[in-house]
């Protein structure tokens, strides 16, 4: 009971790093990281492409009602991607497998608080492992979205292959739902994060030997 009631703020930043690693692999499947729009020319269709980190996905006004959509899936052997889409690709992996590790490392500060495991190196050491590793995915997290609303914001276009008939740069584009989810993860990750570096061990009593008068 000791550990609980002096440790509040974890139990509320196991909650937030929860929430945080689930957005984070949230937004790695999602294909709204950015979202060009295309005008009617000679050589494309309008609509509208958008962008994700692991896919692309186009949609074609067919008729006011329908549209038609197509998603091509990137592989590692695609060269045409741009660096800030390979280099986030790792960031976000890395990002995902560090918050499961800091995850697994409450569970142990759990499994031992639940035996009655109070010791030091059962519950200090684990907190603030589990501090670092978050706070590693949030930063991670954050280059990837920087550096996406850095080439968005510069109009960095995409050499795609021409099956796909995506020009190399949109009339116009936008960040999409996926960029906003990133930010919310990297947010609580590193909020969480926060929170577990700032434990501190609970002091337990000590007991002092009682001198007997003479």
């Amino acid at each position: 009971m000791l550990l609980f009631n002096g440790a509040n703020c974890q139990v509320a930043g196991f909650a937030i790093a929860t929430v945080g690693w689930i957005l984070t692999t949230t937004s790695m499947g999602l294909v709204e990281w950015r979202v060009w729009y295309l005008d009617n020319t000679s050589l494309f269709p309008s609509g509208l492409v958008c962008v994700g980190m692991w896919k692309v996905c186009i949609y074609h006004h067919i008729s006011n009602y329908n549209r038609a959509t197509f998603c091509h899936r990137y592989n590692y052997r695609d060269t045409y991607l741009p660096l800030d889409i390979r280099v986030s690709q790792n960031l976000l992996l890395v990002a995902s497998i560090l918050g499961l590790l800091g995850r697994a490392s409450l569970i142990f500060v759990l499994r031992n608080a639940c035996m009655g495991v109070l010791w030091k190196n059962a519950t200090f050491i684990p907190f603030v492992a589990s501090g670092i590793l978050n706070l590693a995915a949030g930063i991670c997290i954050s280059i990837a979205v920087v550096w996406n609303y850095h080439s968005m914001m510069n109009e960095e276009g995409i050499t795609f292959p021409p099956s796909l008939s995506i020009p190399f740069k949109p009339n116009t584009q936008e960040i999409g739902n996926a960029f906003l989810v990133a930010c919310l993860a990297a947010f609580m990750m590193m909020l969480s994060g926060l929170l577990f570096l700032s434990y501190k061990f609970p002091m337990v009593s000590q007991v002092h030997p009682q001198t007997s008068e003479m």
